[in-house]
C-alpha cells in the first residue's frame, strides 16, 4: 500500500441528523465550524439533513409523491410550445 495516501488527522466528530435530533459519534477528518458539548466533551459538529434514522429506506415510511399532477401541470405550461 502507498504510504502518505490516507489523511493522518482523524478524531471523533459528532453527525446530528436534524430532522430527527440523533447524533452519533465517529471518526472523521471533516472540516467543521461548529462544536457540541456531549457530556463534558467538545466535538465538532456536522449536520446532516437526513441520516438512516430518518431515510424512508430503513424507517419504512415512504412518502407518496403526485407525480401525475406535476407531469399534466408541466405539460399544460410548456407542452404546447413548439405548436404555434
Amino acid at each position: 500500500m502507498k504510504k502518505g495516501l490516507h489523511p493522518a488527522n482523524y478524531r471523533q466528530v459528532v453527525f446530528k441528523d436534524m430532522s430527527d435530533e440523533n447524533m452519533f459519534i465517529t471518526r472523521s477528518t471533516v472540516n467543521t465550524k461548529e462544536t457540541i458539548e456531549i457530556e463534558g466533551v467538545t466535538y465538532p459538529l456536522v449536520k446532516l439533513e437526513i441520516s438512516n434514522t430518518s431515510h424512508p429506506f430503513y424507517t419504512g415510511k415512504a412518502k407518496l409523491v403526485d407525480t401525475a399532477g406535476r407531469v399534466d401541470k408541466f405539460m399544460s405550461r410548456y407542452g404546447n410550445r413548439n405548436k404555434k
